[in-house]
């Protein structure tokens, strides 16, 4: 394994993470009864029936949580899961040793610090796929809405103002479509729109195969010297806050259409606001915003607020019973399965790996800190008390290894001489 080697200048986090192995021993059980489950923000109820069905004690809450009030939920919590309001920082994880996965029941991770909590065996998932078709279908709509105008009539109709005129009001058919950010939802924008019509052309920052007839484009300025309909889709990365902004605006071309249904950090919505209120701009459509209401019914504000054709969503992008179900399925799935077979697939801060279990076996699951000889160590281990191995399995990322060993018999001392070493950061027995 490559790795670090020199293990006395492993950061804090690898030397505090360690578990007794007795508290993290067997599927559906810990030392204190029955795997606990915390649940926030509404997370789909297909996602609790699946884990009180897997054994374990599920509680549910509507609603965020700001750091304390996590800090004292997860009193003996194994699995968490939460959406996009409630932040999971260094703090949360160094007060809640019994945490085992965290689901982000969305695709970003960004409120989650997945340094620490890889450092400390704590898987994290998301759901990279299951609302893709959601938050494009609403794209597509908020888009011919705005060429069409339709908020506008709207009102006026609600206000007894017959307003029936085509004057500003456009066909999306041979409109010239920038996606900014081509992954899984920027792609499959890409080939509904040109379903509909309209000529894509994308960015992105990394090499994407193009679909269809969409035209990648070099650069950001490329997209936006082209585009009439600018969509962003880029991913919660620190290196994209304020991405997009008053220069970027100034490079569109003149009344052009914005959409922002990825992260609300990314845009500078006052230099928008000064764009649709010149004219330069002519509608726009946001999801999604810097500073977002911890649960429903709060307060909420923005410079967009009042302005015409601007279409303002309370971050629903992938909010139908249809993405929600999948979510809670996909997610949920995903923490039984690690918590009862250590199966790591599509984590997204530790290595990820699979091992199929014979029955009759028991499983060790290790973390470890990744420096060459740990895997050596661990055999030899097994080697010194005569236990076999009936199947193996390691992979690595960045500075954490992970290794899955299933064996025949469990020595009463194999598991002590296992959490001792000095390279282990969390140990399970399955």
């Amino acid at each position: 394994m490559a790795g670090r080697a020199n293990l006395s200048a492993q950061p804090a986090w690898a030397q505090v993470s360690r578990r007794s192995p007795d508290a993290e021993s067997g599927r559906g059980a810990c030392h204190h009864g029955l795997v606990k489950a915390l649940l926030l923000e509404n997370v789909h109820p297909l996602a609790v029936d699946l884990l009180t069905e897997a054994g374990y004690e599920v509680e549910t809450r509507s609603g965020a949580m700001d750091e304390d009030e996590l800090i004292a939920a997860l009193d003996g919590v194994s699995l968490l899961g939460i959406r996009s309001k409630t932040e999971v920082t260094d703090r949360v994880l160094q007060a809640a040793p019994e945490l085992q996965a965290i689901g982000a029941f969305c695709i970003g991770t960004n409120q989650i610090d997945l340094l620490s909590a890889a450092g400390r065996g704590v898987v994290v998932f998301n759901a990279p796929f299951s609302n893709t078709r959601s938050v494009v279908e609403l794209v597509i709509a908020e888009i011919i809405m705005l060429a069409r105008r339709l908020t506008e009539k709207d009102t006026a109709l609600h206000n007894g103002v017959w307003d029936k005129q085509a004057t500003g009001s456009h066909e999306i058919r041979g409109r010239k479509l920038g996606i900014v950010g081509y992954g899984n939802i920027g792609s499959q924008l890409s080939v509904v729109a040109e379903a509909l019509g309209l000529q894509v052309f994308f960015y992105d920052t990394d090499d994407k195969l193009a679909l269809g007839n969409a035209q990648r484009c070099s650069s950001l300025n490329e997209l936006l010297d082209n585009a009439e309909v600018v969509s962003l889709h880029v991913d919660g990365r620190p290196g994209n806050a304020g991405f997009f902004g008053a220069e970027q605006f100034a490079r569109m071309r003149p009344r052009s259409l914005f959409l922002n249904l990825c992260r609300g950090f990314v845009v500078d919505y006052q230099a928008l606001a000064d764009n649709l209120r010149s004219g330069h701009v002519a509608g726009a459509a946001v999801d999604v915003f810097p500073d977002e209401p911890k649960s429903r019914g709060d307060a909420f504000g923005s410079p967009l607020q009042g302005i015409p054709n601007v279409i303002l969503t309370p971050h629903i992008g992938g909010s139908t019973e249809e993405a929600q179900e999948d979510i809670g399925r996909f997610v949920a799935t995903k923490l039984r399965d690690y918590l009862g077979l250590g199966t790591t697939t599509l984590s997204v801060n530790l290595p990820s790996l699979s091992l199929p279990q014979r029955p009759g076996d028991r499983r060790i699951v290790h973390f470890h800190v990744n420096s060459p000889g740990v895997l050596a160590k661990i055999n030899g281990l097994l080697g010194d008390h005569g236990v076999n191995i009936e199947g193996q399995v390691l992979n690595t990322l960045g500075q954490n290894g992970y290794v899955v060993t299933d064996v025949a018999k469990l020595p009463e001392h194999l598991i002590e001489e296992l959490s001792a070493m000095p390279e282990t950061i969390r140990l399970r027995v399955l």
